[in-house]
């Protein structure tokens, strides 16, 4: 059967059209994470982590990670080892929220440990606030697996 140029047209437009829905399907199916769930107040309350990060900068040192085997070991900077500290670490992923990692510690060394899940790889970012005589210091390091 031999087709006539209207017929090729009419083609082409069935299945851009085709196309175009196929396209509206596979979007509806997106699934997408918010960072938080409460993003505008969280925002509200974003100056205390800009001063909590300022203080850090300030107190001076830097973070140190290691992971061991199944742990991920976090070294403080060395004006928090000779008090106690308290504080959560957040390792955060940006593509799952099911990843996320939240752990509250207590250290008079100046260290300490998060456990893993198994099957961890990919960036994450460790956002740790900690607390210090009453003074919050925050802390924000980029980790890969």
């Amino acid at each position: 059967m031999k087709f006539n140029w209207g017929y090729k047209i009419l083609l082409v437009y069935g299945l851009f059209v085709l196309g175009i829905m196929f396209l509206v399907y596979k979007s509806t199916q997106q699934k997408f994470d918010l960072v938080q769930k409460d993003y505008y107040a969280d925002e509200l309350k974003y100056q205390n982590v800009i001063d909590a990060s300022q203080k850090a900068k300030d107190l001076g040192g830097e973070l140190i990670t290691v992971r061991k085997g199944g742990h991920l070991v976090v070294e403080l900077p060395a004006g928090f080892h000779q008090s106690t500290v308290k504080g959560t670490a957040h390792l955060y992923y940006a593509a799952d929220e099911k990843r996320d990692i939240s752990k509250n510690f207590t250290s008079s060394n100046g260290e300490f440990d998060m456990e893993l899940l198994t099957m961890m790889s990919g960036a994450y970012t460790l956002k740790l606030n900690v607390e210090m005589k009453g003074v919050q210091y925050y802390y924000e390091q980029k980790i890969f697996f």
